[in-house]
């Protein structure tokens, strides 16, 4: 029986926070009956009916959590949770990869060339201009 006891206890606890939270997260237009500092003292000193009063006249209808999230069926079109969901970021990302990866690779060919050049002048050939394929 004292397990049924603490059950309920916690039960009545668990109400009491949730109707705090909800008082206190609640926009002043959505309060009814009673200021908010009213309410938490109520759903404080008297959890139970406080609480069950709280939910059931200090609110206005409909402003529940789920009115306030739009639903699969919401008219605003679903948007991906993270950015490595969404595919055009992907996208943007591996084109700029693929840019920074040209860019690289064109600058190490410069390198290259040059380097090249400065070799055959330290050989004292002229630089061949022609045996170089053209990317």
């Amino acid at each position: 029986m004292a397990r049924l006891y603490v059950l309920l206890f916690l039960a009545q606890i668990v109400l009491a926070v949730c109707a705090l939270i909800s008082c206190l997260s609640a926009e002043e237009g959505q309060i009814r009956a009673l200021p908010r500092i009213a309410w938490v003292l109520i759903i404080l000193f008297f959890p139970l009916v406080g609480s069950i009063a709280w939910f059931v006249a200090g609110r206005e209808p409909g402003t529940s959590a789920r009115t306030a999230w739009p639903g699969p069926a919401g008219r605003q079109p679903r948007r991906p949770l993270a950015p490595d969901d969404d595919p055009e970021f992907l996208r943007s990302v591996q084109d700029r990869a693929k840019q920074q990866d040209q860019e690289l690779f064109r600058r190490w060919e410069e390198d290259l060339r040059r380097r090249e050049d400065d070799l055959r002048r330290r050989d004292g050939e002229p630089p061949r201009e022609g045996d170089r394929p053209e990317v």
